[in-house]
């Protein structure tokens, strides 16, 4: 006997387990990878955003953390917290003042923000009364575009050239060098090329000497001739520039007529030129890597033990508080759509503290662990840079690899042999003798060694290299060899060889 399968609808009831994020834990685990300067645009956000949330301005206050050197975890000196990191607490008297106070009766005797000097006295800058708005315009530096339109606007008076030399300007690259060819721009805006290199001529006298050049032997050939020193012995070098990054130099005294003191010369001639005249135009200024943890040494003990001292570094992150007595003020009075809000902005401000307070923390423990874990390239260099993983940090800190990868990403730690990024201190394993291993940025360091170390008479090939090592108790091999060798941008034996052959 047969049943045909009910196609009716059914109600089941099934009970299973699922992982929801919420937007909070979301951007906690984000804000745990921003850089510090990441994390301080986010954190300006929150505050325009949020009327319960304050910058505090005060003595820093930093938690330190020990990274002990001996095999168990490092110790914490001291439990970090969110008076630490986030500045709800510990403030001087004058920034303990309550937040909510009344101030309509205070006056303010202005600052420059609002055109006032400290003085009171309108019209200056800091009490400067000869500060003027537009001399501040007029002193700002043009950039390279406005500064080659203000040249092409006293250089030319026809239309047509001006449209050329608009153009050209259009198609600059940063280092001031064209980026399309002359003939098919001529050919697109309709004019002869004579007339178009007419133009270009003229602009490639501009300031800086060398711009609007197609290459880099016509860049350095304008500003030879600029010089008065475009002589046929200098203009063959320059037809053979390949040659010269071979570092064929025999071949190369003998295209250009002249012998090796008169080739040195012309190549320190050549240093002195700018091969992009451009670049100094329309680059930014360097911004200053500020470190997230800083490390010091800890006191010696009695017994001539030292350690290590971590601490967040105060700069990067802003010191926030929340203000608990305006909140309590305003929903005293306020109706439930402004209670509601109110405290929707009470449970952000409460979660931002401790995201931070969290994100401190977790930094401050996985930089001990790394401090504790490469300790000898501390106290003695880059020979004694251990192997690492991101799963042994994990392992001892009891946190996942993925959460080790977004602390170590975009931070950086302070220390005794300079600014380093936590990212460096992992590395892979390459096996050696005796079961032993090394550590891949230390082997690198040493084929950088052994190769600065050679002699004309006695270039190294990669297998040298790689039989060297391996006498040292590093097995490697030649194409491992050559692969950190490209990685640190050194040339092969043969290139060496021509390089350190006397001419």
């Amino acid at each position: 006997m047969a049943f045909a399968p009910s196609l009716g609808p059914r109600l089941d009831l099934r009970q299973s387990q699922s992982l929801v994020m919420t937007p909070q834990l979301r951007q906690a685990i984000q804000l745990l990878q921003y850089s510090n300067l990441e994390a301080s645009a986010f954190i300006e956000e929150e505050l325009l955003k949020n009327p319960l949330l304050e910058r505090v301005d005060g003595p820093e206050t930093v938690t330190a953390v020990e990274a002990a050197m001996d095999p168990a975890p490092p110790p914490m000196m001291g439990e970090p917290d969110a008076a630490s990191f986030a500045g709800s607490g510990m403030l001087p008297e004058a920034a303990q003042a309550p937040l909510d106070m009344d101030v309509s009766n205070v006056y303010d005797a202005g600052t420059g923000a609002d055109g006032y000097g400290a003085s009171g006295s309108g019209g200056g800058m800091d009490g400067d009364d000869d500060w003027n708005s537009i001399e501040a315009i007029g002193a700002e530096k043009p950039n390279l575009r406005e500064h080659l339109e203000q040249q092409a606007r006293l250089a030319f008076s026809t239309r047509a050239e001006l449209t050329i030399a608009a153009a050209l300007i259009a198609v600059l690259d940063p280092a001031g060098r064209l980026s399309d060819p002359p003939e098919r721009m001529a050919e697109v805006l309709g004019v002869t090329l004579e007339a178009f290199e007419a133009v270009r001529a003229k602009m490639l006298r501009f300031d800086p000497v060398g711009v609007f050049a197609v290459d880099l032997a016509e860049c350095l050939a304008v500003q030879l001739e600029d010089k008065n020193r475009l002589d046929p012995a200098m203009q063959a070098l320059l037809k053979n520039l390949e040659m010269l990054a071979r570092r064929e130099m025999r071949a190369l005294q003998e295209i250009c007529g002249v012998d090796s003191a008169d080739l040195a010369d012309m190549l320190g001639e050549l240093r002195r030129l700018d091969p992009k005249p451009g670049a100094r135009f329309e680059s930014e200024p360097l911004r200053p890597l500020v470190p997230d943890v800083l490390m010091r040494p800890a006191p010696i003990t009695e017994d001539g033990a030292s350690d290590w001292i971590l601490e967040i570094n105060p700069e990067t992150m802003p010191r926030l508080l929340i203000r608990r007595g305006f909140h309590a003020r305003m929903t005293a009075s306020a109706s439930r759509e402004t209670k509601s809000f109110l405290s929707e902005q009470m449970q952000g401000a409460t979660w931002l503290v401790k995201a931070l307070e969290s994100r401190a923390q977790t930094i401050l423990r996985v930089s001990a662990e790394i401090v504790r874990r490469q300790d000898g390239f501390f106290r003695h260099g880059i020979s004694h840079l251990r192997p690492l993983t991101l799963r042994d940090v994990a392992a001892e800190v009891e946190l996942h690899e993925s959460t080790v990868s977004r602390v170590t990403s975009n931070k950086s730690i302070a220390t005794p042999r300079g600014i380093f990024e936590l990212k460096f201190f992992f590395t892979t394993a390459l096996a050696g003798a005796n079961g032993e291993t090394h550590s891949a940025e230390t082997v690198r360091h040493r084929v950088q060694q052994l190769i600065a170390g050679e002699n004309a008479k006695n270039i190294l090939s990669d297998d040298a290299v790689a039989a060297l090592l391996q006498k040292e108790g590093i097995d490697i091999a030649r194409r491992t060899v050559a692969k950190y060798r490209e990685a640190l941008r050194i040339p092969g034996s043969a290139q060496r060889k021509r390089e350190k052959m006397p001419v």
